[in-house]
């Protein structure tokens, strides 16, 4: 698992080794882990660093600091250093020696260089690049590696309030930041450099490989198809019946368990109608193995329930749903549940059962409220308030536990924008429910399965839902085997 640290408790772990080591020294170890991921980003792009010209944008604050003692350290290794500083009058003075000792130079505009190190402003800025920076690096067109956090962007938020650095790669110094898993955009790859700092459980989280690995579920000799976890599915209709598909689709997919499907098998007679018989029939004739019933008292024992995609908004829905939360047992609501979810917020009312809410932003804001712009901090506000896991969907998706915890989908990726991608992820969630994970893993484990399926169906070009979930077991099989 990740960790990304806030700023404080950054600086907080810096202190006793500012404290203990001579003046400068963790700054140099900074430098000198920038002045490496520099002079291998040249050889992999240029293929080589002897008379590689390299351009400093060097700020008033310790980034400038470390991008001048950087400087240096390549220079040592026959690169061209030449150094704009957008402070002149307080540049980091130790840094600026450092720098012209080892032959580097000041200029007034960048040269024409091979590589730009952002040095501009450090975990302590806000708000977007001043305009002679934004200007700059607007006439930038050289791959920029950014000094711990690109300039402009908000450290804890991701947010990009105006102009600001656009970086090919980002170098961590001694600890990963909110704005490493919040705006991977503007962070491009992300480099972890240790300076020795000593640092618990971050503010924010990732799941990576190895956490799927250990918690997917995984049959064993003893298991068989009720033990690996029974899910409900409550989705589609007359006219959405591919809800119902996808959801019903991703769940078999994720696990070996079994799925049953409560939906109606009477057809419509009026109104829109984009298949020919029910979504019970579109599920069935889709996937055989799903055990299907009218409705959900009938539906058989179940250990969790997917329900929302597709179901409608009618009170024939709403009486649905509520026979669903009034079983008391590990739910994840999506799409039109949380509609009526935000017009009847009573239903959740008495549960004691783990509740997984999946809303997108205009979902989210029916429910609680606009997100703006700390997407971290309005989900965990939002999980707190309703008590249930937040899964707030997005380029990153974030999710939160009532209990403040928050976790970041690092693996997301904008080709999971296509429609019934939601339903997809839906069915993963609930699956996990039913085969026993703590609502947070089960929200966190699918929506890294998702973002890695989605990538992998998308391959650089468009991909659709179906295709996503095709991918589920190709991507299970690769993180399980490691």
């Amino acid at each position: 698992m990740r960790h990304f640290h806030h700023p404080d408790s950054v600086r907080a772990a810096e202190a006793p080794l500012l404290a203990a080591l001579p003046d400068g020294a963790l700054m140099r170890r900074a430098a000198y882990g920038l002045a490496g991921v520099c002079a291998q980003e040249l050889v992999d792009r240029t293929g080589g660093t002897a008379g590689r010209r390299v351009t400093l944008l060097v700020g008033s604050g310790d980034n400038g600091g470390d991008a001048l003692f950087a400087g240096a350290f390549l220079r040592r290794r026959g690169v061209a250093v030449e150094a704009v500083l957008l402070a002149p009058d307080r540049a980091h003075a130790a840094g600026l020696r450092a720098l012209e000792r080892a032959g580097g130079r000041v200029v007034a505009v960048p040269r024409r260089p091979d590589l730009v190190v952002d040095g501009i402003v450090g975990i302590s800025a806000r708000g977007a690049l001043r305009p002679e920076a934004a200007d700059l690096v607007a006439g930038i067109t050289a791959p920029i590696v950014a000094a711990d956090t690109p300039s402009g962007v908000d450290v804890e938020t991701g947010v990009v309030h105006g102009p600001a650095v656009t970086a090919a790669v980002t170098v961590a110094f001694g600890a990963l930041k909110p704005v490493h898993a919040l705006a991977p955009a503007q962070c491009g790859r992300i480099e972890l450099v240790d300076i020795g700092l000593t640092l618990g459980a971050g503010e924010l989280r990732a799941y990576d490989d190895a956490d799927l690995a250990a918690l997917w579920p995984v049959p064993g000799p003893a298991d068989d198809k009720y033990s690996l976890g029974v899910l409900g599915v409550v989705a589609g209709g007359d006219a959405y019946p591919g809800a119902a598909v996808l959801a019903t689709g991703a769940a078999i997919r994720a696990t070996s368990g079994m799925v049953r499907y409560a939906g109606s098998a009477i057809r419509a007679t009026s109104g829109m109608v984009r298949y020919a018989g029910s979504a019970r029939d579109a599920v069935l004739a889709a996937w055989p193995e799903v055990v299907a019933s009218d409705d959900v008292t009938d539906s058989g024992r179940v250990q969790a329930w997917a329900a929302g995609p597709g179901m409608g908004t009618d009170s024939a829905a709403a009486d649905r749903l509520a026979r669903v939360l009034d079983q008391d047992l590990p739910t994840v609501l999506d799409a039109d549940a949380l509609t009526l979810l935000a017009e009847h917020p009573g239903l959740l009312a008495g549960r004691t059962a783990p509740t997984v809410l999946t809303p997108h932003a205009g979902e989210f804001a029916r429910l609680v409220g606009p997100v703006g712009n700390d997407r971290v901090a309005a989900v965990r506000e939002a999980a707190r308030d309703l008590d249930a896991t937040v899964l707030l969907k997005g380029h990153v998706t974030v999710i939160a536990a009532p209990d403040g915890t928050v976790v970041a989908d690092t693996a997301g990726s904008s080709w999971a924008a296509t429609p019934g991608s939601g339903d997809v992820l839906t069915g993963l969630v609930g699956k996990l429910l039913a085969s026993g994970l703590a609502p947070l893993d089960a929200a966190a484990c699918a929506a890294r399965v998702h973002g890695l399926a989605a990538a992998r169906a998308a391959g650089g070009a468009p991909t659709h839902a179906g295709a996503i979930s095709a991918a589920v077991p190709r991507v299970l099989r690769d993180v399980l085997r490691g």
